[in-house]
């Protein structure tokens, strides 16, 4: 392969509902598409930082201008054996995983569609057809509206729930909602809110037997986490710190998680998420597919992701219509009555590109090459 034009777009798309983690409540996302071309075929990428540096040290705006000043210039025109040769051409850019994996997804999927093979396949997944699905419910304005959010995705057939939680949002929150639905399948999800100062306060969190706590401690420090995991009985599932396959091996070692949650953009794109899935199967540890509120195709790439064998655990990869009322693909990914999501056949990502809505959503647009 050898790409001989990169288009970036922006888009903005309004969520249905609200989404709040512990540093901020988002009503709007405004995303990059990374489309790529060569050989007479194009590829689809999205880059899944948010627009705020809150997450990591990435948002929208820097996103831009790494592809369009660092990460285009490196790729463009390089001959490419595979998709993997992606990643070491950008690896010297410190930092800035999501713009890197944005454009390293796309190459994926124009290689999928070069060999005329769904993107799944092409990464080496498949061990299911079936991707099983969680939702990740941020923090409502009351206890009664989180009841009635749980509800709806229960109803769906979703079969884990992920509910945000933060300092004053916490262990009463989680305990009413233990109370109300005993049997399901539960996680709580901090985002680096607490320190090592609240083992005592996150330690009640264990009376809930809840399947795991994501990111307690700071959104770097593997370390700490170690230390919070031996006094904890619930398992802590490691995400912000976790974004190289490096990181992976050092938390193993420490043994500062059970359970690892692997998104795409944080260790920029499928050749190190397929590396850190692969160590974390090496030593028995789950994964499980995050999500970042993805439109489309980055919710058809994750789907892919997710067909990876060790991928055990329901993951944040749930249906378009939780999030736009209209999505950028056709048809937009939907559920199964029983909360699964089916892999698609179709070469690439699976799904078709509706084109004029994302013309008329498209707020700057730039063609390199």
């Amino acid at each position: 392969m050898k790409l001989d034009r990169i288009t970036l777009r922006q888009i903005r798309m309004p969520l249905v509902h609200f989404f709040e983690t512990s540093f901020s409540r988002t009503y709007s996302r405004d995303i990059i598409l990374v489309e790529v071309s060569g050989d007479g075929v194009t590829g689809w990428g999205e880059v899944t930082a948010g627009e705020n540096p809150f997450y990591n040290e990435e948002w929208t705006t820097s996103a831009w201008s790494i592809l369009h000043d660092y990460v285009a210039p490196r790729v463009l025109g390089k001959p490419l054996q595979t998709a993997e040769d992606v990643f070491p051409l950008t690896a010297h850019i410190r930092g800035h995983n999501m713009a890197r994996g944005g454009l390293e997804a796309a190459v994926w999927d124009l290689e999928a569609r070069i060999h005329g093979v769904p993107l799944w396949r092409q990464i080496g997944g498949g061990a299911r057809r079936e991707i099983p699905c969680g939702v990740s419910i941020g923090i409502q304005d009351s206890v009664e509206q989180l009841f009635e959010k749980i509800e709806v995705e229960l109803a769906a057939g979703y079969q884990r729930i992920k509910m945000k939680i933060k300092p004053g949002w916490d262990v009463d929150v989680v305990r009413r909602v233990r109370e109300r639905f005993p049997a399901i399948k539960l996680m709580a999800d901090a985002n680096s809110a607490y320190t090592l100062a609240d083992t005592d306060h996150l330690r009640q969190l264990d009376d809930f037997y809840l399947m795991m706590i994501e990111q307690p401690l700071d959104h770097h420090d593997i370390i700490d986490h170690a230390i919070l995991q031996a006094k904890l009985q619930t398992p802590i599932c490691l995400d912000e710190c976790i974004r190289t396959a490096h990181h992976a091996e050092q938390a193993i070692m420490a043994r500062a998680c059970g359970i690892i949650n692997i998104k795409l953009g944080r260790v920029a794109g499928f050749s190190q998420a397929k590396r850190v899935h692969d160590i974390a199967q090496a030593a028995g540890i789950p994964v499980w597919c995050g999500g970042m509120l993805e439109a489309g195709i980055g919710r058809a790439h994750n789907v892919a992701l997710a067909s990876l064998p060790n991928f055990v655990l329901p993951g944040d990869v749930s249906a378009s219509q939780r999030y736009w009322k209209r999505d950028i693909i056709q048809p937009a990914v939907e559920t199964t009555p029983y909360g699964t999501i089916a892999l698609r056949d179709e070469p690439g990502f699976g799904y078709a590109l509706d084109l004029d809505f994302i013309r008329s959503i498209t707020v700057r647009e730039e063609v390199l090459g």
